[in-house]
């Protein structure tokens, strides 16, 4: 028993002991890189010619008395403008396009309707007119615009359906529609109901053979 107090108090005391100056001496060692005899520490002697900076890793892609013959602005417009002119036609073969070419539809009016040509509405209409007349008058006329919606100049026949009242009719009932964007076709819708009254009725279809298309008109008439 007297022995293990004895340790106990000799361990508890060894804890407090503060160790003595100079028991760790920390040792510096300096290190020199470069100090060897292999190592080149003068650097590079290459300057640039003349004291300025050129580049020395461009390749030789033209010999020496190259000299250019082409512009830098050389086909910028393309291979059909005929260097930098931006008018005329862009397609060969058609330098003459004017008054003197032929162009689909035709130069010339057409003046006749076409023989059995049919005038057949669609199943909807493209507008609906109305207007009155005196029916002891001598009639009374109605003017109807169409714009232009073909890509090119279309000759257009028009002329109202067989069931439509015969007071009815279109003129000119031929001529040639102006292509999208140009001026309006106008035709003069007329009513002579020659005594007859109430509401006379027809359906206006104008055919424009070359754009295989038509166009469709109610047309109501109160005569009274």
């Amino acid at each position: 028993m007297k022995l293990c107090v004895a340790f106990s108090l000799l361990t508890s005391a060894a804890a407090f002991v503060v160790p003595q100056k100079g028991a760790f001496v920390g040792k510096a060692t300096q290190l020199a890189i470069g100090r060897d005899s292999n190592v080149d520490l003068g650097g590079n002697t290459w300057s640039p010619d003349e004291g300025k900076m050129k580049a020395t890793d461009v390749g030789d892609y033209f010999p020496d008395d190259y000299e250019a013959g082409v512009d830098y602005t050389e086909g910028m417009m393309g291979s059909q403008t005929g260097g930098n002119r931006r008018d005329g036609p862009e397609l060969p073969g058609m330098e003459n396009l004017g008054a003197d070419a032929i162009m689909m539809g035709g130069i010339e009016t057409a003046s006749d309707i076409p023989a059995g040509m049919e005038f057949i509405p669609s199943s909807v209409p493209d507008g609906n007119i109305s207007f009155q007349v005196a029916a002891s008058g001598s009639g009374s006329s109605e003017l109807l615009v169409i714009k232009p919606m073909c890509m090119t100049f279309e000759d257009y026949y028009a002329a109202f359906t067989a069931d439509s009242n015969p007071s009815l009719s279109v003129s000119p009932a031929t001529g040639r529609m102006d292509r999208r964007g140009g001026e309006v076709t106008e035709l003069y819708i007329k009513c002579d109901p020659r005594g007859q009254s109430g509401m006379l009725k027809g359906t206006l279809v104008v055919n424009l053979p070359e754009d295989n298309s038509k166009l469709t008109y109610i047309v109501e008439v109160n005569s009274f």
